[in-house]
């Protein structure tokens, strides 16, 4: 049984105490790409991260109350197939957020006196004082280990230094924000630093009427609208660019063939705009890609884990079927 945390403090960040250098290289490197585009990691500085907790508040955006009903309403459903009494695990929730789902399996876990630690990984380091604090006031007793960084970096170092299982929880339909290949590669990397008998719990966006998706990121409080155009915000204040927010234009679109929802800002006239003394040209209506959201069928679920390593064991929906987090088996 877990002893009474201490005071929750973030792991030493190594991997992105360049986070400005790198933050520049990557937007130069985006802008002056044939298809211009902008890495959605980036989103979530402090006003990023206040904008998408608005958005899951969202009527339109259904995706969090979803994924919320599983964790609230089904979370032995979800709980007991990760063989929580086996051993004492390593409970690593990869960018964790403000934990607000998760709580709920923490307070299963700590009635049924697992013995584990929790350690929430994110980008942000702002979103993690929020969670830690949050624990804080409403699971005292459970064990909060904040580690700020990219996922593989933060992850590579939880791994150094702890032999425990590894339970590792990816949610949100976060793996929805990849391409394809991308998407396989990360899930392949995934099973690359885990142990046989660790298991990882994925949230996936399943495929529904494509209205309902669409709606979800182009809602009508236009806060996805606010949450893209922040990010340009976000270079002008970090990178002294110029980006004038309002020449450009959000718009969304939705495959629900390939399953894949994406964003793009699109500039309004052609103009210029100078980062670090780059000159950057964009067109009349150029797209300046933001993010994708892929959603994903039952099959696409059950390839995607045998081609990266793993089995699925499990698997739970939210009522109205729109929703799965399922439960993969690190294969021998």
């Amino acid at each position: 049984m877990p002893g009474i945390a201490p005071q929750a403090v973030l792991l030493p960040l190594t991997a992105d105490t360049d986070l400005p250098s790198s933050f520049l290289d990557d937007v130069i490197s985006g802008l002056t790409s044939p298809q211009k585009s902008l890495s959605s990691k980036y989103f979530y500085d402090e006003t990023g991260d206040r904008l998408f907790q608005r958005i899951m508040e969202c009527e339109d955006y259904y995706l969090t109350r979803c994924e919320m009903e599983i964790f609230r309403d089904f979370t032995a459903d979800l709980a007991v197939p990760l063989n929580i009494h086996q051993s004492a695990f390593d409970l690593i929730e990869l960018g964790a957020g403000d934990g607000t789902k998760t709580r709920h399996l923490l307070d299963y876990l700590e009635r049924q006196r697992a013995d584990f630690r929790y350690l929430p990984v994110d980008i942000s380091g702002h979103i993690l004082e929020v969670l830690a604090q949050n624990l804080e006031n409403t699971l005292p007793s459970v064990n909060v280990v904040p580690t700020q960084g990219d996922y593989f970096d933060a992850l590579q170092r939880i791994c150094e230094t702890s032999e425990r299982r590894k339970i590792l929880l990816f949610l949100g339909s976060n793996i929805g924000n990849m391409t394809v290949e991308d998407c396989s590669t990360f899930c392949q990397q995934l099973s690359s630093m885990m142990n046989p008998g660790d298991m990882l719990v994925t949230g996936f966006d399943l495929k529904k009427d494509p209205k309902t998706v669409l709606r979800a990121y182009d809602d009508h409080e236009g806060l996805t609208r606010e949450f893209n155009l922040n990010l340009l915000r976000r270079i002008n204040e970090e990178l002294n660019a110029d980006f004038d927010l309002s020449c450009f234009e959000h718009y969304q679109t939705y495959d629900p063939g390939s399953g894949a929802c994406r964003s793009y800002l699109i500039s309004q006239c052609e103009q210029a705009v100078t980062i670090a003394g780059e000159r950057i040209l964009f067109r009349r209506h150029e797209p300046l890609f933001m993010e994708v959201s892929r959603k994903f069928s039952h099959a696409d679920i059950e390839a995607l884990a045998g081609e990266s390593g793993f089995s699925q064991i499990s698997e739970v929906c939210d009522r109205k079927g729109w929703f799965m987090n399922a439960v993969w088996l690190k294969n021998l």
